[in-house]
């Protein structure tokens, strides 16, 4: 990122802008960044970066010119609304003594990425490819060395003004045809987002069977909390032990809320399987997410119950408060079953089991076991 420069949006003479992608975040390395969900341009000279719509109000934003440009790699990431995704990976020669200051004075890395929700473009990266190729600036700069004569616009009266009117229609054509073709990649967009959201809605339908309006909209809300845009994968790191510290973040992150949802529990067996849905196609093994978790060391931790049960619960999780919550909840029906909690509770069978033990342990239940199964009560005994 040291490579980029401070610029306001205006071309040079002789520079044209090739191509613009939309959504577009910037990493420095392998590191994101605070540049995201912005517009690069691609013109013959340089890639601008700036927020949507600056560009084209000649905003001051950041360039990088093409003589830093080394070579291209493209790398392939995954999300889970968004199936696999394309990066494109710009490997950078060392900083130019005359570059003008930007928004990274000293950066480590070598190489930027371009990143979105869906990836970057094949025509995004094929235009720059031919761009730096055809090396546009190169030739501007030769002709416009300090060797060369100053150009003198001669004036034609009439026919000079006539020739200007001509020339600024023509450029008029050519800046509403890159407006039309912008327009008709937005509209291609919308009916990607437009039948996403109507999928999104069918599976929601099928869920509703009796549902309320409020579970309806818990449900909409976790589905759109569950895809994790850019998964830590162990390619990135060469120590295992970071590259698990940053999976158990990347887990407390993603589970944190859902987690404060359920009471402040979840089995790992279900950690495991929620985690690999939010990845989408970047699986962890079970290893991986258990050994992660054991190195999580707030806000939650992973604890083994004394029935064996591995269990992710939060800091402040409260066995006292567990105990009265299963005490209150069993005295309101007079009796309760574990998979009638389950169903009370939105939880596993496993985890209103272990909530039952840890109520008996308290003395708060007592059970009862016969051919009807096993029910929890009320313990009388210590307060009659």
């Amino acid at each position: 990122m040291n490579r980029f420069e401070f610029a306001q949006a205006m071309l040079l003479d002789g520079e044209a802008v090739v191509i613009k992608h939309e959504s577009v975040k910037l990493y420095d390395g392998h590191e994101k960044t605070l540049f995201e969900d912005g517009e690069a341009v691609l013109t013959t000279h340089r890639i601008f970066w700036g927020k949507a719509g600056e560009f084209s109000r000649g905003s001051h934003i950041i360039q990088l010119h093409h003589r830093h440009v080394k070579a291209l790699d493209e790398e392939m990431g995954s999300s889970m609304f968004f199936g696999k995704k394309k990066r494109l990976v710009i490997r950078l020669h060392d900083p130019y003594p005359d570059k003008a200051p930007g928004p990274m004075e000293y950066s480590a890395a070598t190489f930027i990425k371009l990143s979105g929700p869906s990836g970057i473009s094949s025509n995004f990266i094929q235009a720059l490819n031919e761009t730096l190729m055809a090396r546009v600036w190169q030739i501007n700069l030769q002709v416009s060395s300090p060797s060369s004569p100053p150009r003198i616009k001669p004036r034609s009266g009439i026919g000079g003004i006539e020739k200007g009117l001509i020339e600024k229609h023509r450029q008029t054509d050519e800046n509403l045809s890159m407006a039309f073709q912008d327009l008709n990649k937005l509209i291609g967009m919308a009916k990607e987002i437009v039948q996403t959201s109507k999928n999104i809605s069918i599976k929601i339908r099928e869920r509703q069977t009796d549902a309320s309006e409020d579970e309806t909209l818990k449900f909409k809300t976790l589905l759109m909390s569950l895809g994790i845009d850019d998964p830590v994968t162990k390619e990135n790191f060469t120590n295992n032990n970071e590259y698990l510290r940053s999976l158990g973040n990347e887990i407390c992150q993603s589970l944190l809320d859902v987690i404060t949802e359920q009471g402040g529990m979840m089995t790992i067996t279900e950690v495991y399987c929620r985690i690999n849905r939010a990845r989408g196609l970047e699986l962890v093994s079970p290893e991986d997410v258990l050994d992660a978790c054991k190195l999580l060391n707030g806000p939650m931790k992973l604890r083994q119950y004394p029935s064996g049960a591995l269990i992710l619960q939060l800091d402040n999780h409260n066995d006292e408060q567990v105990a009265e919550e299963v005490e209150q909840q069993v005295k309101e029906v007079n009796s309760m079953s574990i998979e009638e909690c389950a169903r009370l509770q939105h939880i596993s069978v496993l985890l209103a089991h272990e909530r039952f033990l840890i109520a008996e342990r308290a003395g708060k239940v007592c059970r009862d076991e016969s051919v009807e199964g096993l029910r929890f009560y009320p313990n009388l005994f210590l307060t009659q």
